[in-house]
């Protein structure tokens, strides 16, 4: 496979579609069989994809649970209480491409098209800093309107923006498929994850859905990941609709582009978002949901990828209610968006009328926080592994022996403990505080104690930006 070549022959389609469906037809496992599959998934190396198979055509109630309480304890053997929290950034909507359920989709002419300029994206950074976010998602129509240059000046402008001194630490960026060497580019602005959803994995769905715009080339978007892998860009994330087509199929697809990405470049996926289909104004797929996913059948496609995939970062969007965001934290979730605007301007506007699709959870940074707290979780802002250069396979090295938890709760407690004495107001911070303490003194390693003490003491004594 050349490294240098940006045709769209250089990559073929991986991804067997028709096995995939077959996979997911099978009958459902045993009892017992899903017992043997919960207790390999407990030794934290994963499952192959015809053992995810089996776990997503489980129905009964016994085992779907025995299911859930595994990923549970996958998730807490790797991510502790830690919940990343980040924010979506859209600069414009701007769109040629035609999707039938999006909001926006170039044949919605209800919708009022923004760019943001240089000024704006000032504004709408520091009215996520002023919350106290420190991470944001970067995204805005696919069109020759929003070109690679203009995403690039946006990143610049985000970056340079400021609050009480105090900046956003990293830009993950959500943007079209390129060519390589815009990857390559892109990579020099300081990113963090790319990512792009192939939406479905369905050729034939894919066609129907995409009518008319770039997005319409199935193969093109399939293989954005190794142009952009390629390009060296070391972290991308991936994720579908669901909605769209079949789920168990569609988690199936997902797996087997993971393991592609693992086999071919040595690393697989940092994130997979689970998005699912969500009411938007002009989009006809909205209305009635060609497959709509349940909230049961949700659970178990959130806690399947993480057994899965322990080691991949889970993404949950402020697209799912509030109610069910609690319950799937506890399920392998590991990011979550908080206090989300889906419409250019949005953070400073306080207005959502372009917005890209309906919100199910309305609550702002504080409130988001304040819940995690309550259910035991730590509020993470870290970024200290993109900056400490541990990314791609290094981070991999690191969180496959289960490395990763001396740097991420360290660095997760003084971020929170950043947001808390800056940003909370004092009922969030004193039960906060009191989380942290707590933690920190049930820890079992003295290093990670240590660092935890050291880090949370410096935060208290005025210093921000700790990390190891």
């Amino acid at each position: 496979m050349s490294k240098n070549s940006n045709t769209r022959a250089t990559h073929d389609n991986f991804i067997d579609y028709s096995a995939m469906k077959e996979l997911a037809e099978q009958g459902e496992p045993l009892p017992s069989r899903v017992k043997e599959l919960c207790n390999k998934a407990r030794e934290l190396k994963g499952l192959s994809l015809e053992e995810a198979a089996e776990l997503l055509n489980v129905e009964d109630q016994a085992s779907l649970k025995l299911i859930l309480d595994c990923a549970s304890f996958v998730k807490e053997e790797i991510y502790g209480q830690r919940m990343v929290l980040f924010a979506p950034l859209y600069t414009g909507n701007h769109c040629s491409n035609n999707c039938l359920y999006c909001g926006f989709r170039t044949d919605n002419k209800d919708l009022k098209r923004v760019v943001l300029n240089k000024d704006q994206i000032i504004q709408e950074t520091e009215a996520l800093l002023k919350q106290g976010h420190k991470r944001v998602l970067l995204l805005c129509g696919e069109d020759a309107k929003h070109p690679l240059e203009q995403t690039r000046e946006a990143i610049r402008t985000v970056y340079s923006a400021r609050h009480k001194d105090q900046g956003i630490r990293r830009i993950n960026v959500e943007i079209a498929p390129m060519k390589t060497e815009e990857f390559t580019q892109l990579k020099k602005e300081g990113i963090g994850t790319y990512t792009c959803f192939q939406e479905t994995y369905d050729p034939e769905l894919y066609k129907e859905y995409h009518p008319t715009g770039m997005k319409r080339d199935y193969l093109w978007r399939l293989t954005a990941m190794d142009r952009a892998m390629e390009g060296g860009i070391d972290d991308v994330g991936i994720g579908v609709l669901f909605g769209l087509a079949p789920y168990k199929a569609e988690v199936l697809a997902m797996l087997a582009h993971a393991n592609h990405l693992e086999k071919t470049h040595g690393c697989g996926p940092h994130t997979i978002s689970v998005p699912r289909i969500e009411p938007a104004p002009g989009a006809p797929l909205t209305e009635i949901v060609p497959f709509q996913v349940n909230d049961e059948d949700f659970k178990k496609i959130v806690a399947v990828l993480r057994v899965t995939l322990p080691y991949t970062g889970l993404i949950l969007s402020t697209r799912e209610s509030t109610k069910l965001r609690k319950e799937l934290f506890h399920y392998g979730i590991s990011q979550v968006s908080a206090g989300s605007k889906t419409d250019p301007g949005g953070y400073s506007s306080h207005s959502d009328e372009n917005s890209q699709f309906t919100l199910g959870d309305h609550r702002n940074l504080e409130e988001v926080v304040s819940g995690l707290v309550d259910h035991g979780f730590v509020p993470s802002f870290c970024t200290g592994c993109y900056r400490m250069g541990r990314v791609g396979n290094d981070f991999m090295d690191l969180a496959k022996p289960g490395l990763i938890k001396k740097f991420c709760q360290p660095n997760g407690m003084s971020s929170f403990a950043e947001y808390l004495y800056d940003f909370a107001g004092e009922e969030t911070r004193n039960k906060g505080l009191k989380l942290i303490e707590e933690m920190t003194a049930a820890s079992d390693d003295p290093l990670v104690k240590e660092r935890t003490e050291c880090g949370v003491r410096a935060v208290a004594q005025g210093e921000r930006d700790v990390y190891v």
